[in-house]
């Protein structure tokens, strides 16, 4: 007997259902599975949830407290937090059409549900404004970075935009704030007014958590950078980075290995602990936006650009 198909479930506040599929073992009954094999979220929780109805079957009913567990079978539920920061941005939507969603995020706003935010992400925001359960990101920035991200509409067309970030078909421009360049050392020649050209190997850092860092072997990230501007009142100055791969942290790593960290960065050159969720510091963000994405429309033909409206703090 064939297993029934996927749910397709309304959204709640934006967020999408979660499916689990459950596998054999020895649990006497379903809320003892999902507390064991979800412990990030507490026994009673559950229980809760179970008790409002918010745990489903197959069929889309409500699962009672008491049900048993049933091995080859799935679940549903929706995620949610007691205790989740709000931030206190907005995101704008640049561009809609039957295809394409081009967002312009705010610094601090997650791109997807994880960790301590579910409903305080872009993804979710916008699937709550436009009502569009179907809504996917094409590719992530960083929560802290500001600037475009953009969103497929439609799941049939869905890899053809993927495969213009992964065939590195996309002209991706950063702007960022940081010290101005040195004298000596490989970012000396963006004083002259010369570009470099950036090329390294990056790999996880066994030693820090969520660090990249440069390593011996075959580069894996290529980033040009140019000096647009100095700001000397500021000790600062503002720069174009436009990287042509997609590494893990990319621009912040290397900015940061050229002796240029980039202002505001809470993980390099040292990671910083996280913000508390009861007040987080918005005060001071990293100052680093995703400017603009140009590329060839794989499904129409068209030339398209965008461009972020927000701007880095001086």
């Amino acid at each position: 007997m064939s297993r029934p198909a996927k749910l397709s479930l309304p959204l709640r506040q934006g967020v999408g259902a979660s499916v689990l599929a459950c596998p054999a073992g020895p649990w006497p009954n379903l809320l003892e599975f999902l507390a064991e094999r979800l412990p990030g979220v507490a026994r009673a929780v559950w229980l809760q949830r179970l008790q409002q109805g918010e745990v489903l079957d197959e069929r889309g009913q409500a699962l009672p407290v008491d049900a048993p567990y049933r091995a080859a079978t799935r679940v549903y539920y929706w995620r949610s937090l007691a205790q989740e920061p709000v931030v206190p941005f907005e995101a704008r939507i640049l561009f809609q059409d039957e295809l394409l969603l081009v967002a312009d995020k705010p610094h601090f706003l997650p791109v997807l549900p994880s960790g301590r935010f579910v409903q305080q992400t872009l993804l979710s925001r916008l699937r709550l404004a436009t009502g569009l359960a179907e809504l996917s990101p094409i590719h992530r920035i960083d929560r802290e970075t500001a600037g475009l991200v953009l969103f497929s509409l439609q799941p049939a067309t869905r890899g053809a935009y993927q495969a213009l970030f992964r065939e590195r078909e996309v002209a991706k421009v950063y702007e960022a704030l940081a010290a101005p360049p040195p004298a000596s050392g490989p970012a000396a020649v963006l004083a002259e007014g010369q570009v470099l050209l950036y090329r390294s190997r990056l790999r996880p850092c066994e030693q820090a958590f969520m660090q990249m860092q440069e390593v011996e072997g075959p580069p894996n990230a290529e980033t040009r950078i140019r000096l647009l501007q100095r700001l000397p009142e500021l000790g600062l100055a503002r720069y174009r980075l436009e990287p042509s791969s997609g590494q893990r942290h990319q621009l912040r790593a290397q900015m940061c290995a050229l002796g240029l960290p980039i202002l505001g960065d809470r993980i390099y050159p040292r990671l910083l602990p996280p913000d508390a969720v009861e007040a987080p510091d918005y005060s001071q963000p990293l100052q680093l936006l995703a400017r603009s994405l140009a590329f060839v429309d794989p499904v129409s033909g068209q030339q398209r650009r965008f461009e972020s409206g927000f701007s880095l703090q001086q």
